[in-house]
């Protein structure tokens, strides 16, 4: 097995390659892992990190987390960084170790711009840039949301540019049910999570994706982001609603599932800004959370998830929305431990870290 993929002329990463399959990608992790377990005792594999030293394949460095928020079983085992241990440096899929920055990137020139998600190798990308980008990497020490993986179905686009995955946003579709625990469903489309990388902002990526849904529901009288939206957001909304005014009537902030008694105009607010004290923000947080929602929320007084992320050090905000966050992962607390194949003596354990956070929708952007 290669322990380190060297770019070339042919190379196709891996949201480019063929029939990638859940099933054979955790099947073959699963494989390598236990062999790496009954093979400790020999001289460990080097993989190789541009800019630094290499880095042993031991399994103490590695995890295996869920790829959705509602299917445990669907998991992609990662190799974190042995001076850091809540920072992801690679993931093992086909059969190789490939680099979080790798594992962003394409091929396929007509991979461009904003594209819907579809395949399996699409949602790895958008499950790297949710937990392991902004989760563990581009999370602001200041900002206190928290990340799952989205749902399985769970509606998204990715916006690529110049061969690399650079942002995302996802929806609640009308009709889809709010959460697992309940029959309630969205009233109105709802943009649920939105996220730029660090490097990307500026770049009004954040004003196209929000065009983009208020053009991919153009028919509907209403839509939705999901509450609470953050000043950022609003500053963001005001200047996207003072170019496209045809907007301003439609878009909300909602609470789920979002009737007309838990819906508050955007435009409306923005208008009663200037009215405020300047110590107050308009879309300043209930209890000082960044963009956490109803069901993170409840979630979190029904002690389902932790508070807040202690334990993780990341260092980054989300560009332009605050949206629900999608929660992250805490690599260290609360392991479980799965056991693996074993030869006859051997006591080795594979340990394996769960979800230890809540979700929610808008994403920091500055």
């Amino acid at each position: 097995m290669a322990a380190a993929v060297e770019e070339g002329p042919g190379l196709l990463y891996p949201v480019d390659m063929k029939g990638t399959n859940p099933e054979v990608i955790a099947g073959t992790a699963m494989e390598y892992y236990g062999k790496l377990l009954e093979e400790s005792s020999f001289a460990p594999e080097l993989f190789s990190v541009p800019g630094r030293e290499k880095v042993q394949l031991e399994a103490s460095l590695m995890h295996f987390l869920p790829l959705y928020r509602e299917d445990s079983k669907c998991k992609i085992l990662v190799l974190t960084d042995p001076q850091d241990k809540t920072s992801v440096l690679a993931l093992h899929l086909h059969n190789s170790w490939w680099l979080t920055e790798d594992v962003l990137k394409t091929t396929d020139p007509f991979r461009e711009g904003l594209r819907q998600v579809e395949t399996f190798a699409e949602r790895i990308v958008l499950f790297v840039l949710n937990c392991i980008i902004f989760g563990m990497l581009e999370r602001s020490l200041a900002c206190d949301a928290l990340f799952v993986p989205h749902p399985k179905k769970e509606r998204a686009k990715i916006f690529w540019t110049r061969g690399e995955a650079v942002a995302f946003y996802t929806i609640k579709g009308k009709g889809s049910l709010c959460d697992g625990l309940t029959s309630q469903c969205y009233l109105l489309p709802v943009l649920d999570t939105m996220f730029v990388r660090r490097k990307f902002r500026r770049r009004g990526l954040g004003m196209k994706m929000l065009h983009d849904f208020c053009q991919t529901f153009a028919a509907e009288e209403a839509l939705g982001l999901s509450c609470p939206v953050s000043a950022d957001m609003y500053r963001v909304c005001q200047k996207f609603l003072e170019i496209h005014p045809e907007e301003q009537p439609r878009l909300w902030e909602v609470e789920a599932p979002g009737d007309w008694s838990q819906r508050v105009s955007i435009w409306l607010k923005i208008q009663l800004e200037q009215n405020l004290p300047r110590e107050v923000p308009l879309g300043k947080l209930q209890d000082g959370k960044l963009g956490q929602s109803n069901e993170a929320q409840k979630n979190e007084r029904d002690g389902r998830f932790p508070k807040s992320m202690a334990s993780l050090e990341p260092n980054s905000v989300a560009e332009e929305f605050k949206c629900e966050p999608e929660d992250a992962f805490d690599l260290q607390a609360h392991e479980h431990v799965v056991q693996m194949p074993q030869n006859k003596g051997s006591k080795k354990r594979a340990r394996e870290p769960p979800l230890d956070c809540d979700p929610k929708h808008f994403r920091p952007l500055p």
